[in-house]
């Protein structure tokens, strides 16, 4: 080249305020339920914003196109102003998240009511306070968790989705199949379980062909819900939904 190397980039110090060189952009929100943006275009116009954006969504709606907007418009030494924290962030993770973008694009932040300015530095020191808050929150409950897991282990209790297949059903199960008029799809709809987990519970049902080492265990592996099982009929037809009679596992007995 010319002998001119490229400048190594300077690292974000996510610590230091963002002056603000540039203009106010507001930003609102309101859930469908409120469906009144007038206040707060009206505190976000006397503070000065040269521009807003507002979004209308549920809290259960995930999509805010118009602060996706909001940071295209956005330029470094600009400062997004909200009328209060709750406005911006659904919660005080998504918050940080918002505020830390802005900052690594250069762009301040501004909140009305709780009168945080992260252009000046004890605003900016405040909201870092905030966000390790929120980490030593995150950390609480995740070691509570764990914590409620290892108590929950020691004392012999089964963790994650209980079985479909209980005591009683098998019990149950076993008790239908006394009746030769009794079906597996019939039995496995009265137990509310599914085919697969009736041949689960009593490999003994399976037919011959089935029966082989390899086959067994993918039975074996199928999962234990309430989704319709392979016909298997397909393999026997002694396993058609018709009633069993003389031809059923316990045919001879």
């Amino acid at each position: 080249m010319d002998g001119m190397t490229t400048p190594t980039p300077v690292p974000v110090d996510l610590l230091a305020p963002a002056p603000l060189a540039g203009v106010l952009v507001g930003y609102g929100r309101v859930s469908t339920r409120e469906q009144n943006l007038a206040r707060q275009e009206a505190a976000l116009t006397a503070a000065g914003c040269a521009r807003c954006f507002f979004d209308k969504a549920s809290g259960k709606n995930a999509d805010r196109p118009e602060l996706a907007r909001m940071f295209d418009y956005a330029r470094p030494g600009d400062a997004l102003t909200v009328v209060s924290l709750d406005r911006l962030g659904r919660s005080l993770e998504d918050l940080i998240g918002i505020v830390g973008r802005l900052k690594r694009q250069g762009v301040g932040f501004l909140s009305l009511h709780e009168k945080l300015d992260t252009t000046t530095a004890g605003g900016m020191f405040v909201f870092h306070v905030f966000a390790a808050l929120a980490e030593f929150i995150r950390t609480i409950i995740v070691a509570n968790t764990n914590e409620g897991l290892a108590a929950a282990r020691a004392r012999g209790q089964r963790l994650g989705r209980p079985p479909a297949m209980t005591p009683e059903k098998l019990a149950y199960a076993r008790q239908l199949l006394t009746e030769p008029d009794r079906s597996i799809s019939a039995i496995a709809k009265l137990v509310g379980v599914s085919r697969s987990t009736i041949y689960k519970a009593l490999p003994e049902l399976l037919p011959p062909q089935l029966a082989q080492p390899r086959l067994a265990a993918q039975i074996a592996a199928l999962p234990d819900d309430t989704r319709p099982a392979p016909d298997l009929a397909l393999y026997d037809p002694l396993l058609s939904t018709s009633p069993r009679g003389r031809g059923g596992p316990h045919a001879g007995q």
